[in-house]
């Protein structure tokens, strides 16, 4: 029975990489980089969190770097591993600061991108990606 098989193709692996890609990086931009990007100066004027005293629009700022252009570069399969750079350092901030460490409780979902990130930084895109085609 394959289900019980520990074998494992590349090309499994592969489409794996790229199906963690493009729905991580995907739902990171559209359910939370493109908000904040659209919804800057309201975000702005609430106080949002500056946990490195940099201020709240270069917090902000940053954020949205992280959260909607690494998040493309990251669906996209380009500059992969230092995409997920930017986006560990949000997640970490937003598990540990925003929710406290409460992985189980309202950082759940910051764990989880926590986790994707870290993996695709370890592992890199995949066969399926920008960075194959061009040979990075």
């Amino acid at each position: 029975m394959r289900l019980l098989n520990t074998k494992y193709k590349d090309s499994g692996v592969a489409l794996a990489l790229l199906v963690l890609r493009v729905v991580a990086g995907s739902a990171m931009a559209v359910n939370h980089g493109y908000k904040k990007l659209t919804g800057f100066s309201e975000i702005a004027a609430k106080g949002f969190s500056d946990p490195f005293h940099i201020g709240v629009k270069a917090s902000l700022s940053l954020t949205i770097f992280a959260e909607f252009f690494c998040a493309v570069l990251i669906l996209l399969g380009l500059l992969t591993r230092l995409a997920t750079i930017p986006l560990i350092i949000a997640m970490c901030v937003a598990l540990f600061v925003a929710h406290n460490g409460d992985f189980f409780g309202q950082g759940e979902l910051a764990g989880l991108f926590l986790a994707i990130f870290l993996v695709l930084l370890l592992v890199g895109p995949g066969k399926y990606s920008v960075d194959k085609a061009i040979g990075k």
